[in-house]
């Protein structure tokens, strides 16, 4: 009989087990992953082991174990539209893994899965089915020679379900997987019932035999030491043992969807996963936005205690995505308060234990989570109804337009997704080939954009050595001339002077923008030919690309090969390293001051001044801005010798270097130490003591997007200029206000409080003119052909305020009637209009005014009851006033 085990004794289970056969218990990988480019996110056990399998690395152990965070939301895994709505998929989930690197292989790894699920966790062997590669006849040999699995309960599975490949080339093997059978009677299994693959039979571990090598041309050469990694999900595995027949009723998801009960008031049910109508079916979309609900705030607090910020693009824009997703769904459980704060802090409690930066992270998880479902509420109502609206005007199950999807994506924050998503409820689908045109032009004109600044090159594809920087050591050099193309990315063209191009060489001393710092300037001769460069980049990582202006002579095919002068602008370089390494010091007062939370989010690094970008989720006071400020200086003060070096990855992580969040790193980097307060991993350019950098100021500090706050600077020449001119501007107002320094802030203050008692005076002098007109226009009320009493009159030199104090005073003393009154201001004239309460059913104003404003050149519109036009016509003003009275009628 199975054990009933808590999810949390499950995991600690199997990293006993496999402890106790030898293996090296691994913390699991962030979500974000290290040095991989090609994921967005961890989603599988074996991602941090890629190298090892790939035989590229080698560590102190051949065998690991981990339970590894996973998240899949994108590419071939993207199972987003499902979950909330079966029982099974997630987008977080927790992996759990054996791993041998070229030590043990099919033997014992299929001997020891058989004894964890049998002998340990206690599952019914009777309800357990294998399946191995159909050409696999050693895996099933051994299935049948060391277990005790009914031979009629291994099955022969073809390519597609039991074979594995990293990718289309390289390590790749055949798959066995072990299943559970579901259903309430064990004496209806069979085959048949296996293959219709129906959902009674589920995997609950899967064991891929790392065994072969595949080349381009489709070749499987045997790896010379195979391996071995598995995979079992935590929440299939804990459903099972607990006897419930979906993921969400184990104890992993059920507490939050308990909160979510607790919150609303609503009973979950959960009993049935067929799916129903959401639209007319109310106890069913709350199930659903409950399931949601629990397994997005799953990963919403683990992507924030991993230091993913809810951001327009890449992994923030993911998290955003979730969050915006389970904001839509809860609005049916009509919460009364931000949920997400709790629902998280319910995970934080259900797994802080193992996963300790969800303890270390619990304020920002919070601070953040309610920020952006506060945020998106301002923009979900609007959406939503626009949405409803064009649902209405189609006929069920037509096709919702890409045009509008798009303008919810970029005006109401609607991923395409979340519209696919609400639109389930009206049988309808996204015209995705119109949503994904409106796109293009979208990005087609940013590009133009760019290109019209000469910041857009077309791909160049690029082979052989890479560039050789040389910046690090001097600031001038000769090199050979590699390549050279136009902006169109032809390497034939010939430019002219005033034309742009890029060129690249074997080795440059230009510093290409790269980790926040700028690209260097500067200007380069080739011969006769001479170029400025107005900016530097690396492409195709590890290639530098200088975009140039050609300033005399020419650019061409025959300048490759030739040495060229290259210089990069001394001046300008000085004050950058400045910079850089004031940010540098700031990242570390920022840590000291507000806490050990704080992570960089990222930074911009020029000659004027040092952006900075980092997690924190409240606004700065004064005094900790001066805290940081101050601690800038004393640091800089201290005249540190900035030190770099380079040594390997895991070396710098060890000695507590900060790493750059999203940045990729190879193996060798490069550590900047400035005193004993800051480490970094940096390839960036320096001052050489922190003395150098003079002094820093703090200019701004703002708020980006939640969670996520920005300080600018200013630092060496750039901050001593900022205060040479305070100065100067302080000197200029002390002339103005006849005091020194030490008076301004007093004389100041007296001539700011006067200036709003004669504001307050002003006023109430118009509001005394006002009523006194008040009286005098009631005098020109008129009764139209319908019986309704008409005031529409020209106000001399009035304001909008004046304007609409005195319409509402004339609402009240004509009792039951339309008031309408214009005043030029400037070259324009506006026009205010009001009507009584008691005609509200009879008269819009609203509509008048709006017919009103385009008759006389201007614009309009408004309530009911009350509306005003603008931008009319000055000359047809008493007209406009006029056709007020005609359209009352």
């Amino acid at each position: 009989m199975a054990k009933k085990l808590s999810g949390a004794q499950v995991r600690q289970s199997f990293i006993d087990y496999f402890k106790s056969k030898g293996h090296t218990a691994v913390t699991s990988s962030s979500l974000v992953p290290e040095n991989d480019p090609t994921l967005l996110f961890s989603n599988a056990g074996m991602n941090q082991f890629k190298d090892l399998f790939l035989g590229t690395q080698r560590r102190e152990y051949v065998r690991a174990v981990t339970s590894q965070k996973c998240l899949r939301i994108s590419g071939k895994h993207n199972d987003l539209e499902n979950v909330g709505v079966t029982a099974r998929h997630h987008t977080f989930f927790e992996m759990l893994g054996n791993f041998s690197f070229g030590d043990y292989f099919k033997a014992d790894a299929i001997k020891f899965a058989w004894e964890y699920v049998t002998e340990v966790l206690g599952v019914e062997k009777g309800r357990l089915w294998v399946t191995v590669f159909e050409k696999d006849d050693e895996a099933e040999q051994l299935w049948r020679d060391l277990t005790d699995v009914a031979p009629d309960k291994i099955l022969r599975m073809g390519e597609k379900d039991n074979f594995w490949a990293m990718g289309e080339t390289g390590p790749c093997g055949p798959c066995s997987e072990i299943h559970y059978y579901l259903g309430d009677d064990a004496s209806k299994q069979s085959k048949e019932g296996f293959l219709a693959d129906d959902g009674s039979y589920l995997e609950i571990w899967n064991l891929v035999f790392m065994q072969f090598d595949r080349s381009a041309d489709g070749t499987m050469k045997p790896l010379p030491k195979p391996s071995v990694d598995t995979g079992m999900g935590l929440e299939r595995i804990t459903a099972v043992l607990q006897g419930v027949k979906s993921n969400y009723d184990c104890d992993l998801l059920r507490p939050v969807i308990s909160k979510c009960e607790q919150l609303s008031g609503f009973k979950y049910d959960g009993s049935s996963y067929k799916q129903r109508d959401l639209k007319s079916d109310p106890d069913y979309a709350r199930d659903v936005a409950m399931r949601v609900i629990a397994d997005h705030s799953r990963s919403i607090a683990f992507l924030i205690a991993d230091g993913v910020m809810p951001g327009s693009d890449g992994r923030g824009y993911v998290l955003r995505r979730l969050i915006r997703r389970a904001v839509r769904h809860a609005r049916i459980l009509q919460f009364k308060e931000p949920f997400l704060p709790r629902t998280t802090e319910v995970v934080i409690k259900m797994f802080g234990s193992h996963y300790p930066e969800l303890n270390e992270r619990r304020e920002v998880i919070s601070r953040v989570a309610e920020a952006e479902e506060v945020k998106f509420y301002e923009t979900l109502d609007a959406g939503i109804t626009i949405l409803q609206r064009e649902c209405e005007k189609l006929k069920r199950g037509s096709l919702f337009p890409g045009e509008l999807a798009f303008q919810l994506h970029d005006t109401f924050g609607f991923p395409l997704d979340l519209t696919e998503d609400a639109l389930k409820a009206y049988n309808m689908k996204v015209d995705t080939a119109a949503f994904e045109k409106a796109m293009q032009q979208q990005k087609s004109r940013s590009r133009e954009d760019r290109k019209s600044h000469a910041k857009e090159f077309v791909s160049i594809k690029l082979d052989g050595k890479k560039t050789e920087f040389l910046g690090y050591d001097t600031l001038s050099a000769e090199s050979r001339v590699v390549r050279i193309s136009d902006l169109e990315g032809r390497s034939d063209a010939v430019i002219k002077p005033g034309g742009s191009a890029a060129v690249f060489f074997e080795a440059t001393p230009f510093y290409a923008e790269s980790g926040g710092q700028v690209g260097d300037t500067g200007q380069i001769q080739i011969g006769e030919t001479l170029l400025k460069v107005l900016d530097t980049q690396k492409v195709q990582d590890g290639f530098i690309l200088h975009n140039v202006e050609v300033v005399r002579g020419e650019l061409s095919p025959k300048l490759l090969n030739e040495n060229a002068q290259l210089a990069v602008d001394a001046e300008r370089r000085l004050k950058i390293r400045l910079n850089h390494s004031a940010t540098h010091l700031l990242h570390s007062a920022l840590r000291k001051v507000l806490g050990a939370h704080v992570k960089q989010a990222g930074s911009k690094v020029d000659d004027e001044a040092l952006r900075f970008d980092f997690t924190h989720f409240a606004p700065l006071s004064e005094s900790e801005l001066a805290e940081i400020q101050e601690f800038m200086n004393q640091e800089a003060r201290a005249n540190y010798a900035v030190e770099t070096r380079v040594m390997g990855l895991d070396e710098a992580k060890k000695l507590g270097a900060m790493a750059l969040f999203g940045e990729k790193y190879g193996d060798t980097v490069r550590v900047v130490e400035i005193g004993p307060n800051s480490l970094e991993l940096c390839g960036g350019t320096h001052a050489a003591r922190s003395g150098d950098i003079g002094f820093v100021v703090v200019q701004s500090e703002n708020g980006v997007s939640a969670g996520v706050r920005r300080i600018e600077c200013l630092a060496g020449p750039g901050a001593a200029h900022a205060l040479i001119d305070e100065r100067l501007q302080v000197g200029r107002l002390g002339e103005i206000l006849k005091g020194d320094g030490a008076q301004l802030v007093e004389k100041v203050e007296k001539l700011i409080a006067r200036t709003r008692q004669l504001e307050k005076e002003l006023e109430a002098s118009k509001s005394k003119l006002a009523s006194a007109a008040s009286g005098d226009l009631m005098e020109t009320a008129r009764v139209s052909p319908r019986g309704i009493k008409v005031i529409a009159q020209k106000v001399e030199a009035a304001d909008s305020e004046t304007l609409k104090s005195m319409v509402d005073k004339l609402r009240v003393k004509i009792g039951s009637g339309v008031v309408a009154l214009g005043s030029s201001q400037g070259e324009g004239a506006v026009i205010i209009a009001g009507a009584t309460p008691d005609l509200a059913s009879t008269v819009n104003v609203g509509t008048i005014i709006k017919q009103v404003a385009q008759l006389s050149g201007g614009r309009g519109g408004g309530r009911a009851d009350f509306a005003q036009a603008g931008g009319v016509d000055p000359s047809r003003l008493s007209i406009a006033l006029d056709k007020v009275f005609e359209l009352v009628g």
